[in-house]
């Protein structure tokens, strides 16, 4: 199978830029991208990629897996109206996603 690599640049695009859910279409690619965002730690770009899996996986599915109203999921994640998420919408969201956040100490 042929990826097409997210880059960097990729990564910092506005959501009027690209449509990267079009390229998240399997586990492996949601961990790299995820990985990529959280390494620039930019709470709002997390946020917008968290927003791009949504889209990936189908919004209203993730909605009720996450057991987040469709529409909050808008507000929060996808067009960020609501500028503070809560830590536990976005352990939902990662846990409807089948991802962790994980802890691990910094080399360099």
């Amino acid at each position: 199978m042929a990826y097409k690599y997210i880059t960097a640049e990729d990564a910092k695009l506005t959501p009027f830029d690209t449509d990267i859910s079009k390229y998240l279409d399997d586990e492996q690619m949601i961990e790299f991208y995820l990985n990529q965002v959280l390494e620039d730690s930019d709470e709002a770009e997390f946020k917008r990629a968290l927003g791009y899996i949504a889209k990936a996986r189908g919004v209203t599915k993730t909605s009720k897996e996450a057991g987040i109203s469709r529409d909050s999921l808008y507000k929060t994640i996808i067009d960020g109206t609501t500028k503070d998420t809560r830590f536990s919408t976005i352990q939902k969201l990662l846990d409807s996603f089948g991802f962790r956040l994980k802890v691990e100490h910094k080399t360099a």
